[in-house]
């Protein structure tokens, strides 16, 4: 299976050289985001990520299926990312990497498992119809933080995302096209977005937001989410130096902080689709036609 090629000897020395003096090789300081540019689709509910030049593309979809028979009243949330050769010549398409397992992991149990998403506002019928939605990540570039840039790309995406509007009669459900009813937004309970953190010098120092060659140099990683109401969802911390609770809970602090920016972003790039969108007021006057 092809890995991704690690850097040569004297770039890793000298990035941690750099690190020493907390420099960076992108001119950043050691708890600095890169550029962040989030655009959407014509369509509801696919959001374009780049971070620095880490690039995301996640799209949502969904269909009418039968629910589980164990829960009755939740609809189906699916999770999955896809890497691609596009992203990184290690990657190799029906060939799942440990990466691409991961990932998913990670952002099942960040966003899924969180309940970002109420499932039970999913349910149409209970024990009989149910919307099944889909959330696929897929990378289009790959230099380091994948984790980040997936979780903002998603949540964009499902804070775009307008699903369609249904009516039930007599146990049938109808399911309206765009030139009937507005389509209406999804019932998310919050909105969690993924930090990482490298940690060099035995722990002693944390580099937010880390390329992938900070990541291929770096003792080890920590993986916060949390949303903008500081409350945590997930800390992760797979191998690598051991750091002590205080340094944990320095990263957590660091990683909420980051959140709220992180936040901001994203809410700015949907108000700024969703002016463009309403042309002449378009939007008013569908959600007038649909109170009447």
């Amino acid at each position: 299976m092809p890995r991704e090629a690690e850097p040569p000897k004297n770039e890793r020395d000298f990035i941690l050289e750099a690190l020493q003096e907390d420099i960076r090789l992108d001119g950043r300081s050691l708890d600095a985001y890169r550029n962040i540019d989030i655009s959407f689709g014509d369509e509801y509910g696919t959001a374009d990520v780049q971070l620095g030049k880490t690039r995301v593309l996640a799209r949502i979809s969904t269909s009418l299926i039968a629910p589980s028979p164990d829960r009755k009243f939740d609809g189906i949330f699916i999770i999955n990312a896809e890497l691609s050769p596009m992203a990184s010549p290690a990657f190799e398409v029906g060939r799942p990497t440990d990466t691409e397992t991961l990932l998913t992991r990670l952002l099942e149990t960040s966003l899924r498992r969180s309940s970002a998403l109420s499932t039970e506002s999913l349910c149409l019928l209970a024990g009989q119809t149910v919307w099944s939605l889909t959330a696929t990540a897929h990378v289009l570039s790959h230099d380091g933080n994948l984790l980040s840039a997936c979780s903002i790309a998603i949540l964009a995406a499902l804070q775009h995302y307008r699903i369609p509007d249904t009516t039930v009669k007599g146990g049938e459900v109808t399911v309206h096209g765009l030139d009937e009813r507005e389509p209406v937004p999804l019932a998310l309970l919050h909105h969690p977005l993924c930090v990482t953190m490298a940690l060099f010098e035995e722990g002693e120092k944390v580099v937010v937001d880390p390329t992938l060659r900070e990541q291929q140099v770096c003792e080890g990683e920590v993986m916060v989410t949390a949303n903008k109401h500081g409350e945590v969802c997930q800390i992760a911390k797979l191998g690598g130096v051991p750091a002590d609770a205080l340094a944990v809970l320095n990263c957590v602090e660091m990683a909420v902080k980051k959140v709220r920016e992180l936040d901001s972003v994203v809410a700015e790039a949907l108000e700024k689709d969703a002016r463009k969108r309403d042309i002449g007021g378009l939007m008013a006057e569908l959600r007038a036609d649909n109170e009447r």
